[in-house]
Parts: structure tokens; sequence; C-alpha cells
């Protein structure tokens, strides 16, 4: 078993001893009721090995000299961008990846029902299971990047490109609020967006995976991890004014009947600049760039351990027969 972990994720720098605690629990150093819960892991995979990443770009890396290395199960102690970065190294294999929750958001493992207390995550793995997921892939005239949670385009990764990093690490995911309400009487820039062979005009445009928004706020509320299609959530209107009027409606579970959002599904969708317009990207939280882009599902990239209430309640039948619990 390979514990790949970024020291710069929030969650691992603020709370160290729970990452060591984790770590104590997987290799079975302290006693408890934990320890029980985990004999089926350990009996799989009796050695833990814990590589720290070395900065930006190298989890991806790593993932790969662990697949090389024929790992039985690769283990991401860290955010969404620290699991967006291994995915390169992990796609294609049959190696099992799973979440130890350390980031600001969290947002695949509280999508997931593993929520932020990585103890307790650790603690849910030998009930999960190497479920197959598609991932989606984003491909710019810089090359193609894939991503597990969700793409946006125009308001929401302009805030990503912003926010002040130190301000992140102090504050972690609310930085990313303070930014956005920031921009409030900020002109935002159109973009197109073509879906199914129809065009639309959109300032934020989300490409989900994934339900959650930030780890806690519902957008996307018909994604799922094990559909191949994204979700799709198209905001119009150039006043920022207008997104505080979306906001309510996310909370209140109001977007899909509200004037200036459509709510789609898709396989693959192509965002393009109006006239010389700037227009931002970004992946899994991370900002990924500018200008025109095509995302695409690429199916069943990776195994992701996912616990039995999520498959129960998303999953089609036909896969639910498919899954044997431990």
């Amino acid at each position: 078993m390979h514990v790949i972990f970024n020291p710069e994720a929030g969650g691992l720098r603020r709370h160290p001893r729970r990452f060591q605690r984790t770590l104590a629990l997987l290799r079975e150093k302290r006693p408890g009721r934990f320890q029980r819960t985990l004999a089926l892991l350990r009996e799989k995979w009796p050695e833990v090995q814990a590589i720290a990443t070395e900065g930006p770009q190298t989890a991806g890396p790593i993932a790969a000299r662990c697949v090389e290395q024929e790992s039985g199960l690769i283990l991401i102690a860290g955010g969404d961008g620290t699991i967006n970065e291994a995915l390169a190294g992990v796609a294609g294999s049959t190696v099992p990846l799973g979440i130890l929750p350390f980031g600001n958001a969290n947002v695949l493992a509280n999508e997931l029902g593993l929520g932020n207390n990585p103890l307790r995550a650790a603690a849910l793995l030998p009930a999960c299971a190497p479920i197959p997921i598609s991932l989606g892939r984003m491909t710019t005239s810089a090359g193609a990047r894939l991503f597990v949670c969700m793409a946006g385009v125009g308001f929401d990764a302009r805030t990503v490109r912003i926010v002040d990093p130190a301000l992140k690490r102090r504050i972690g995911k609310f930085s990313y609020w303070l930014y956005a309400f920031q921009q409030i009487g900020v002109r935002l820039p159109s973009f197109r967006v073509r879906v199914s062979g129809r065009e639309y005009l959109s300032s934020f445009a989300l490409f989900s995976r994934v339900r959650n928004y930030g780890g806690d706020l519902a957008i996307a509320r018909r994604a799922n991890l094990i559909e191949d299609r994204f979700a799709i959530v198209l905001f119009s209107g150039e006043s920022t004014l207008l997104y505080v009027k979306y906001l309510l409606g996310a909370v209140f579970n109001a977007l899909d009947n509200m004037d200036g959002v459509r709510v789609l599904d898709s396989a693959s969708v192509e965002v393009e600049p109006l006239g010389g317009e700037s227009l931002d990207l970004q992946l899994d939280g991370e900002h990924a760039g500018f200008g025109a882009a095509r995302f695409e599902i690429v199916e069943g990239n990776i195994r992701l351990l996912i616990p039995a209430p999520y498959l129960s309640v998303m999953t089609p039948a036909t896969v639910r027969l498919q899954y044997e619990s431990p």
C-alpha cells in the first residue's frame, strides 16, 4: 500500500499529528476499535509506504512509479488538487485509488460520503469496492489533462486564478468565497458553449461529475460518478449581481427553473471565447489555463474505492449487481 501525501495540503499542515495517527492506524501501531475494521485491509496490503510530493505536478510521476512497482493500493492524502495530479499516473491501470481527505474542500471525499476526517475515511476503506469510473478530459492548445470532479469555465475559474495563495493557506476554501464576493460589480465576459449541436452563451459553465461544489454547496444535483456523462450547468449574464440570485437558487434547489440558468447532460462539450476576451479554465479547483477547450468523458479510466452507501444510491441496478461486499 502506497500513501502519497502532500505536505502542503491544508488539512495536513493544520493537523500534522492527525496524518501520523492515520499512518499508525494503517500500520496497526495503535490499539482501538478502528484496528478491527481494518483487519481485511492489512491482510491484503500488509506493508504501508508513505511518499511525500515534492511540489506541484509531482504526484502524477510518483503515482506512475507506484504502478510500475505493482502497488496493490494507492491512497492519496491531500486535497482535490493532489488527487487530480495523481490521475495522470494511475489512469489506465488496474491499481485501486483511495482517498484520505487532508485538503481544504475535499470535494471528492464528501461526494463519496467519506467526509473530512481522514481517520474515519481510513476506517471505511474495507467497506469500499474498487469500481471502474470514467474521467473527464480537457483538451486545449497546450495539450490534454484529466479531471475527476469538475471543470469550470469563466467566473469560478477566474476566482481560482486571482485568489491569494497566502490567504488560502490561512483560511482554506473560504478564501474562494471571499474573492468571489469581491468581484460583485465586475463585468464578466460571455463565451460560447457547444453542447449536442446547440450553442449557448454563458459567463460561468460547470461540467461536473459530482453533485457538490466546494464540498458543501450542491449545484450539479444531477451529477453521478458512475454514469458516463457530465452534469452541465450554464449561467448567463455579464453582471456579477446576477450570481447572488444564482447562489440563492443553488441553496434552495431552484436552479433548474431559474431564468439565466440551463441544466443539461452530455458526454462532450466545447467552449470558445468571444472576440479577444480572455477565458479562464479550472479543473478540480485548480487553475488550468486559458482559451478554447474541449471536454469529454474518457470511459473506465481508474478504479476508485467507493463506499457501499454511495453505490447503493447512485449506481444503476445492473452495476450494483457487480458489487461484492468484502
